[in-house]
């Protein structure tokens, strides 16, 4: 056999080789969870490519708990001028059909714009439509109420399992907004895997120990500011452990 011969003989096992590894079966969990994280980075590029605006991705995503706080406010004016609304029950549960008609209007208004739907509104959709339908059902607030529990407990648990495996999922997520080194996802998704797991006990805490109405009133007023002041304080880490500041020092 000629070398030249063995060259291609060489070259096609080779081809064969990585061909066969490309189709290995990946970990069950594991794969779903990389699935997820794959979506989430094609709506991000979607999204830009769609020039979907920041304003009109925050009305979106928050677009539904305000129609829940207005309907629950305004629940008796809602039940006497539309009386369809009044046979849901009271405040909370018109509020909680509302809620479910606004988060999936929202969900079907990020598809039309992006053909694909971002991971975490799409978790947090489903466990509303769920936990709201047993609200309805049922007439028992107690479901929307630990809705934010579950959905906390299920991020937080996501993001501090995907370090125990030495996944930092969270630079999966937010690639697109910053280039962080390996430490710095590592930290940024440590921080807000606690983060969700505070919000869900705080959650429990609120809605166990207060009223209907302040909780309602806590879910806008209460959890947003304190999300926001949250994420506002991991800007040093951020611009610490960024990838471009790093190499810039890295070369002076």
């Amino acid at each position: 056999m000629s070398d030249q011969s063995a060259g291609k003989d060489a070259k096609s096992g080779l081809g064969r080789l990585v061909e066969g590894a490309g189709k290995l079966d990946v970990h069950p969990v594991r794969g779903v969870v990389i699935e997820e994280i794959e979506k989430q980075r094609d709506w991000d590029r979607k999204a830009n490519e769609a020039k979907v605006s920041p304003l009109l991705k925050m009305v979106l995503e928050l677009g539904p708990l305000v129609v829940f706080f207005f309907a629950n406010s305004r629940g008796e004016w809602l039940a006497a001028h539309f009386p369809v609304l009044a046979e849901m029950g009271g405040p909370i549960f018109i509020a909680t059909g509302l809620f479910m008609a606004a988060t999936a209007i929202a969900l079907i208004v990020s598809w039309i714009l992006t053909r694909t739907l971002p991971m975490m509104p799409l978790i947090s959709g489903i466990v509303v439509f769920v936990f709201g339908a047993l609200t309805l059902w049922l007439q028992n607030d107690t479901f929307i109420k630990m809705k934010p529990t579950i959905v906390n407990t299920l991020f937080g648990a996501i993001l501090l399992g995907g370090l125990l495996f030495g996944k930092s999922l969270l630079g999966y997520v937010f690639h697109a907004a910053f280039k962080l080194t390996d430490e710095g996802w590592r930290k940024l998704t440590l921080r807000w895997g606690l983060f969700f797991l505070f919000l869900a006990v705080l959650n429990e805490v609120v809605w166990r120990s207060f009223s209907t109405d302040f909780w309602v009133a806590f879910k806008v007023w209460g959890t947003m500011p304190i999300t926001i002041v949250f994420t506002l304080a991991q800007m040093p880490l951020i611009m610490r452990y960024s990838a471009d500041q790093t190499e810039e020092g890295k070369v002076s």
